[in-house]
């Protein structure tokens, strides 16, 4: 297969992971979190939770970059572990549902935050709702609602996908100056309002008068987390481009380890900044949580400088996603005949061009049919599945590649993997259950779910009919 140079520095590495977890979850998810749980301790207790669990994840699925340091990340792993077949659904889950599901919705809030400055033109609601398209057990979707925002998204889309196009080191030089960007306005955005005269610790100890108790409270505490994992999402990104890390043995682990661990503490800092200057029932009432806190603390300046970190924060992480999730594209392409084109290495810039620009393609078809809120739920039942199959495939290789000189070997083992396991699986069941009762209810017009496995289901007669005995192994 053809290969890429190895450009990426570790600090680089770090840039990904930060910028690509860090991006829109933490500015939306806490309010529904917070009005779940009733309590500004349990809320602050669900982050550092799932982001131990993420963390779990992450260091699993670090112990196979290690030993399969190529790009294409969990493609090349599950070629190793399962075979052809499995690969080959993920390859196309990937591209057909969660990588460029998530690049669409990081796209979206960003074009969603522009609009808190330049007010986009869109369509009345007789207008937006005059195209309907109908998917069977699904429900409808509405390609002409909200067009000014997806207009906007669009161009970010194709902007980010050109830098990457013309040079690994432009899409991560603009990475590193976004993520540095986006930190040093969130530690502004949390010491500002810690900072204010406006908040009280007493609203940290508060809770709601009919915050859940008993089994309540415990599957009420698995949705929050579940909620938490999005706006954890995005590590895996470092280990699509694998093949292009200097010392991808050591600077692997050591970007998921001490990024994610950034990540944990910012989002922990950041929930208690929350608390501190919002009362437990306003914070689980807000809509922008992030602007009502700043608003609270700086009044209505606080608006825009919460519409201003957004914008960075997401405009960063759809950068670092468009980045890395190509290189999976570019390994289905690399092994099969299915978007054989794409797995080609572009000759001037030594870039996955063709698996770049397909990505957009799809990337623009999801952005026109979906919303922020399909796209995150679709993807991130998806993406949950292959993550639990990857730290499965952990244990499968230590007793099937006993020999194996391992670089790096996951800490706690047998332990972190299955704890990690153990929480996919749960997390898969509530969400299945969640978006059923929801749209049974009427508040979600699609099972976001069930439409992303039934996308992710149509990999199966492709693999068939494009032959199955043509692919290839990676490396």
């Amino acid at each position: 297969m053809a290969s890429f140079k190895r450009k990426l520095s570790l600090q680089s590495a770090l840039a990904i992971v930060v910028g690509g977890v860090i991006g829109s979850g933490i500015f939306m998810k806490p309010a529904v979190m917070a009005s779940q749980l009733g309590s500004p301790w349990l809320l602050l207790s669900v982050w550092v939770v799932a982001g131990i669990i993420t963390l779990f994840g992450a260091l699993s699925n670090a112990e196979l970059a290690a030993l399969f340091p190529e790009t294409g990340g969990q493609y090349v792993f599950f070629q190793k572990i399962y075979g052809n077949g499995f690969a080959f659904i993920y390859g196309w889950a990937a591209f057909a549902v969660f990588n460029t599901g998530g690049n669409a919705s990081i796209a979206y809030v960003c074009a969603q935050y522009i609009n808190y400055f330049v007010r986009l033109p869109e369509f009345d609601a007789a207008t937006a709702h005059a195209l309907r398209l109908h998917i069977p057990l699904t429900g409808d979707l509405y390609p002409l609602e909200n067009i000014g925002t997806k207009s906007v998204t669009i161009f970010i889309v194709l902007l980010l996908t050109w830098i990457s196009y013309r040079s690994i080191a432009y899409g991560s030089g603009l990475q590193r100056v976004f993520t540095f960007l986006k930190a040093l306005a969130i530690l502004m955005l949390i010491a500002g309002v810690m900072g204010s005269s406006k908040g009280s610790l007493a609203n940290i100890h508060s809770t709601l008068p009919d915050a859940p108790g008993g089994w309540s409270l415990a599957g009420a505490y698995m949705l929050a987390i579940a909620g938490a994992f999005w706006a954890y999402d995005g590590w895996n990104n470092i280990t699509f481009v694998a093949g292009e890390i200097r010392n991808p043995q050591q600077n692997i682990p050591r970007s998921l380890f001490v990024g994610l661990l950034f990540c944990i503490v910012t989002y922990l800092l950041i929930n208690l900044a929350y608390s501190y200057v919002l009362p437990v029932d306003r914070l689980a009432a807000s809509r922008f949580v992030a602007s009502d806190a700043a608003n609270a603390a700086w009044g209505k300046t606080g608006g825009m400088v919460i519409a201003l970190i957004v914008v960075i924060s997401t405009f960063g992480t759809a950068n670092a996603n468009i980045l890395a999730t190509a290189r999976v594209t570019f390994a289905l392409g690399s092994t099969s005949r299915f978007l054989s084109a794409a797995g080609k290495v572009e000759p001037r810039y030594h870039t996955p061009g063709n698996a770049l620009w397909l990505n957009a393609g799809w990337t623009i078809v999801l952005i026109v049919s979906g919303s922020f809120d399909m796209l995150t739920d679709m993807l991130i039942f998806v993406s949950w599945f292959f993550y639990g199959m990857s730290a499965l495939g952990v244990l499968m290789l230590r007793k099937r590649m006993k020999t194996a000189e391992r670089p790096y070997k996951v800490w706690g083992y047998p332990l972190v993997p299955l704890v990690f396991i153990l929480f996919t699986a749960c997390f898969q069941v509530i969400t299945l259950v969640t978006d059923i009762s929801q749209y049974r209810s009427g508040k979600t017009p699609v099972i976001n779910t069930l439409l992303g496995m039934l996308i992710t289901l149509m990999g199966l007669p492709i693999y068939f009919l494009f032959g199955r005995k043509q692919m290839k192994r990676m490396g």
